[in-house]
């Protein structure tokens, strides 16, 4: 099976990220190309790929596969035994609800805190909006844990697709430091102890000194 992953820089794409991490949780051997986000050639080269004009893309033996859901489940289909999503019906249907509500919202807490592994300081104020997109996604983490069926750090207990799309969201609110009550902030620490995050974390700060 021949998988090749587009990416945009590591340092600012999150939905780059999670395809990267969906294929890492699939065990999928891969290639990948970067395209530098922002750049007066960026669309062209995108829209060689794909009509979207975006990454991820997915180019696949089935063809391309653009948007970062879409990847996901076409993962799921392909690598059945990596079991990406929780074993449990309940909590595999709770999982597939979070994902598409981050999928589809959350734009006062994207939009005004932009996704930059490198940041390191608190936004001041926070904008009402953002701060109401924070306090639903606590609220939508701990609906997930409810769910929990298995033992583990991550949010549905073993690691799962739900943490490869939520791990942008970790990385926002400890970018932009802010306060987590202590079960959610021991979960984005362990997103930040993802052997697959670490590496893509390295290699996107790598990208500051080029």
């Amino acid at each position: 099976m021949n998988l090749h992953l587009i990416i945009g820089d590591k340092l600012y794409s999150s939905w780059s990220l999670r395809a990267a991490l969906a294929l890492e949780l699939a065990g999928a051997t891969y290639t990948e190309e970067l395209i530098k986000l922002n750049q007066p050639d960026t669309r062209e080269r995108i829209l060689k790929h794909s009509p979207t004009g975006k990454v991820p893309l997915l180019k696949t033996e089935h063809g391309t596969i653009a948007d970062s859901l879409a990847i996901a489940e076409y993962l799921v289909e392909r690598f059945p035994e990596a079991e990406l999503w929780p074993r449990d019906v309940a909590s595999r249907a709770q999982a597939r609800s979070a994902c598409a509500q981050m999928h589809s919202g959350f734009f006062g807490l994207r939009g005004n805190l932009p996704f930059d592994l490198s940041r390191d300081a608190a936004l001041s104020p926070m904008p009402p909006e953002a701060q109401a997109d924070i306090e639903r996604m606590l609220a939508l983490w701990a609906e997930c844990r409810a769910a929990v069926t298995e033992p583990g750090p991550f949010l549905f207990g073993r690691v799962s697709l739900a943490d490869a799309f939520f791990a942008p969201i970790a990385v926002r609110l400890r970018t932009y430091r802010v306060a987590l009550p202590a079960v959610d902030a021991a979960y984005v620490e362990t997103i930040y102890q993802w052997p697959a995050f670490k590496a893509w974390q390295k290699a996107g700060l790598e990208e500051v000194v080029r």
